[in-house]
């Protein structure tokens, strides 16, 4: 019977293949039928890990093979050399134990049995690599169709500088329910950023860490914390959070006192807002239903719009999304964020704020579409954001905040998002 690390290891590579051959997501793989499906938690997690791993540095492992290989291998080999030449460049994996799994996973398939050898000869080539070699390495390049978007929005600096963040990972960050971060820092080990969040570094089992049953926090990263920051409800005030799962931002509007009513098109994700509201034990009416058909009873004070987008602010959480998404696939998302805001819009009372955000690096996502949305609407008016923790470099037009993994290289960065803060005129 095979080991659970060979089992890890089998997984990992069916993830990394479906990514890169089928385009699909890995949190749509991780789902029931998935090749997570008959592993134990801890296994689960270490073949999670090792394909996300493997994707983030994909550039630098070919460039590690490419002297090794007399022509392009196979995609199913490919994809076994990189799983472990990753493993032990990156990873630190003892050399002797990754090779013979890449040798076994080749061999344990008919189509690829003739390609053991190539892969023990080459793999042994590859775990001599020196650390020094593997560390200078340029980090992984974003796809064409994102690259070129990006240096034309932020330069090129910025690009590197966002390259070089994803491939450096991304913290676990923390929201406190009780706004308490330093109490939740010192009782974590953790460091409280200027923003208010509290970061940890290391690997950790969330469910395992300190006042995660009692409900104390939540994770959350720093800059998606932002939005319902900015929002500020005052107690009381009747607040809808449009596009809601999986729930971060309903537990901060939640927990400031306001009555939130919280809407998301998804059953499944809006059941995750339902556990996160009962483990800390803050409350939120649920809807489940389409934002753009759906209207609350009365006006609202507030709405915070986080609207479905390309997700190209995280991909140093997710470094699937650049193999899985393209051009095409996210321009549909355009529209849809327009006609989101003017929902939103519709829903407020006289005198009610409006936040618009996205996990987006893309213009057209962010910054575009709120000066269309000026446009639009006549009543709408720019509120610049104010607030202690704003630094200089994130503030842009009509007082908006553009957010990017390059800023704090010092803590760790930041996931990459835009924020405007909109008033209803009257």
């Amino acid at each position: 019977m095979a080991g659970t690390g060979d089992r890890a290891r089998g997984a990992a590579l069916r993830l990394l293949r479906a990514v890169l051959e089928e385009h699909r997501l890995i949190a749509e793989l991780a789902a029931a039928g998935g090749p997570l499906d008959m592993l134990e938690p801890a296994e689960a997690a270490r073949a999670r890990r090792l394909a996300l791993a493997t994707l983030r540095h994909l550039g630098r492992a070919d460039a590690v093979l490419k002297p090794h290989l007399r022509k392009p291998p196979p995609p199913a080999i490919r994809a076994i050399l990189r799983l472990a030449t990753v493993e032990m460049l990156e990873a630190g994996a003892a050399a002797h134990g990754a090779v013979d799994a890449a040798v076994g996973l080749a061999r344990a398939n008919g189509r690829t049995r003739a390609y053991a050898g190539l892969v023990n000869a080459v793999l042994r080539k590859v775990a001599a690599t020196p650390p020094e070699t593997w560390a200078a390495l340029p980090p992984q390049r974003l796809p064409g169709w994102l690259r070129g978007r990006l240096d034309s929005a932020w330069g090129r600096a910025a690009v590197t500088g966002i390259e070089a963040a994803h491939a450096a990972g991304a913290p676990l960050d923390l929201t406190p329910k009780d706004g308490e971060a330093a109490a939740l820092a010192a009782r974590l080990g953790g460091a409280v950023l200027p923003t208010g969040s509290v970061r940890l570094t290391g690997r950790a089992q969330v469910s395992a860490l300190a006042g995660y049953a009692e409900g104390a926090w939540w994770v959350q990263d720093a800059a998606a914390a932002l939005p319902a920051k900015l929002l500020a409800p005052r107690p009381g005030a009747r607040v809808v959070d449009l596009c809601a799962a999986p729930g971060g931002k309903t537990m901060q509007l939640a927990a400031s006192g306001a009555a939130v009513t919280a809407v998301d098109l998804s059953e499944a994700r809006m059941a995750r807002v339902e556990e996160n509201l009962a483990r800390t034990q803050l409350a939120a009416d649920l809807v489940v239903a389409d934002a753009l058909s759906w209207a609350p009873d009365r006006p609202a004070d507030a709405v915070l719009l986080d609207a479905p987008c390309s997700a190209t602010g995280t991909v140093r959480r997710h470094p699937d999304l650049p193999f899985a998404k393209d051009a095409a696939s996210i321009r549909p998302l355009f529209a849809l964020q327009a006609a989101l805001i003017d929902r939103a819009v519709g829903m407020l009372a006289p005198g009610g704020r409006l936040v618009y955000c996205t996990c987006s690096l893309l213009p057209e996502e962010g910054e575009a579409q709120v000066a269309a949305a000026l446009d639009r609407h006549p009543d709408l008016l720019p509120m610049p954001a104010e607030a202690p923790w704003i630094e200089p470099a994130w503030q842009t037009a009509h007082g908006a905040l553009r957010l990017r993994p390059d800023f704090w290289p010092e803590r760790g960065g930041m996931d990459g998002f835009y924020i405007a803060c909109l008033g209803k005129s009257g």
